[in-house]
């Protein structure tokens, strides 16, 4: 496996890699020594590879190009770290994530199988007209396209042309549900399968506990990347804080201190960084960012959502919940405690969002999760 020292882009799929191990597999994992604590528990060997993605400071640029320019920068400093492991003790499969470029050069080059895991939405028929197209007219793109074409040209990957090398793969897992995916009717079901969520809810039951007290719990959770928001968390405060029956759970980050959200209401729990999943199998709702990771979290928890979008495809996201029927959408201009007080009593009062939330649930349930993954994985092994 190769990745991206990405929280969101890690967690999705580790569980595989975990599987993976326990059904007597050599699996190696290069990611940035920064990220072992998520690895090595799973039995993998850490492959170090350091990366120069701004994760650490989550100092991400607004500009779409500018990202995307830093995967590429990434991949092309990557791709001799992988080659110095690799080039005398090749993989029989590469698995990669969508962000790690460089494992697709290398196993192109030697000739090898590989297959991408996706953490969130895969190319779908038409992508290129829908979404590629509007990329390549922003200011930037054809000196970025130009910079992507001539490491194509000499890395020694076979696909050199860019839209093909960062589009669509040969064979994809997606481990979200397929009701998040955009257009699902015109996504490849011969490259790409949806596993869905890979990951035991059961396994972090015991890290948190309900308080006896409380009839109702919300959860309300920004991630890893987009926790640097002290003002929303205010209003947060001020919609739910000491609201009856309702027990909170703020979680804050790393980026904002409890010292600047004012005085903390008795009913609201304030963490830096919790234990999420197990959160939400005991919860009756969710504030989130609405990245996909969130999203296939309160999903498979049969929670209803309040999407507060924040970049990227989150926007995106945030309107198939609402479309499925799970969830309201405020932007975070408009996230006022009135507007937050409104949507969640909306939510936890709509029998339909209750029974739509049950349905999404269980077809979280049936996707086939971790064992489908690992299953899939070994049919490329034979």
């Amino acid at each position: 496996m190769v990745g991206v020292p990405a929280v969101s882009h890690i967690l999705p799929s580790i569980e595989i890699m975990r599987e993976l191990v326990a059904r007597g597999h050599r699996v190696t994992y290069a990611n940035d020594p920064a990220v072992a604590g998520l690895i090595t528990p799973t039995g993998a060997q850490l492959v170090p590879c350091t990366s120069v993605l701004p994760v650490a400071d989550n100092n991400w640029p607004d500009d779409p190009i500018a990202a995307m320019e830093l995967f590429l920068d990434d991949a092309v400093q990557a791709l001799p770290q992988l080659r110095a492991v690799y080039e005398d003790d090749p993989a029989d499969l590469y698995l990669y994530d969508i962000g790690a470029y460089a494992a697709r050069a290398l196993a192109e080059s030697q000739r090898r199988p590989l297959l991408q895991l996706s953490p969130t939405f895969v190319g779908w028929e038409g992508y290129g007209e829908d979404v590629a197209a509007y990329l390549k007219q922003l200011p930037g793109a054809t000196a970025y396209r130009a910079k992507f074409a001539a490491w194509l040209a000499g890395c020694g990957a076979t696909t050199t042309d860019v839209d093909a090398f960062s589009g669509r793969p040969a064979r994809s897992l997606a481990t979200i549900l397929r009701s998040m995916q955009p257009y699902a009717d015109r996504v490849d079901a011969d490259a790409v399968t949806f596993v869905g969520p890979c990951f035991d809810p059961a396994a972090d039951a015991g890290e948190w506990t309900r308080p006896a007290d409380a009839d109702k719990v919300l959860l309300i959770s920004f991630g890893s990347a987009y926790t640097r928001q002290p003002g929303f968390y205010r209003q947060c405060l001020a919609a739910f804080g000491d609201l009856p029956g309702w027990h909170v759970v703020l979680q804050i980050g790393t980026y904002t201190k409890a010292e600047e959200l004012g005085a903390i209401p008795s009913n609201v729990e304030v963490l830096t960084w919790g234990p999420q999943r197990a959160i939400l199998e005991q919860a009756d709702a969710f504030v989130t960012h609405a990245g996909m990771g969130g999203c296939t979290e309160g999903l498979r928890a049969g929670v209803p959502m309040i999407a507060v979008p924040q970049a990227a495809d989150q926007f995106m996201n945030a309107d198939r919940l609402v479309e499925l029927g799970v969830a309201r959408r405020i932007d975070t201009a408009d996230a006022t405690a009135e507007a937050l007080g409104a949507a969640l009593h909306a939510l936890v009062t709509d029998a339909e969002v209750a029974r739509r939330s049950a349905e999404l649930r269980a077809e979280a349930l049936a996707a086939g999760g971790v064992p489908y993954a690992a299953d899939l994985v070994e049919a490329m092994l034979v």
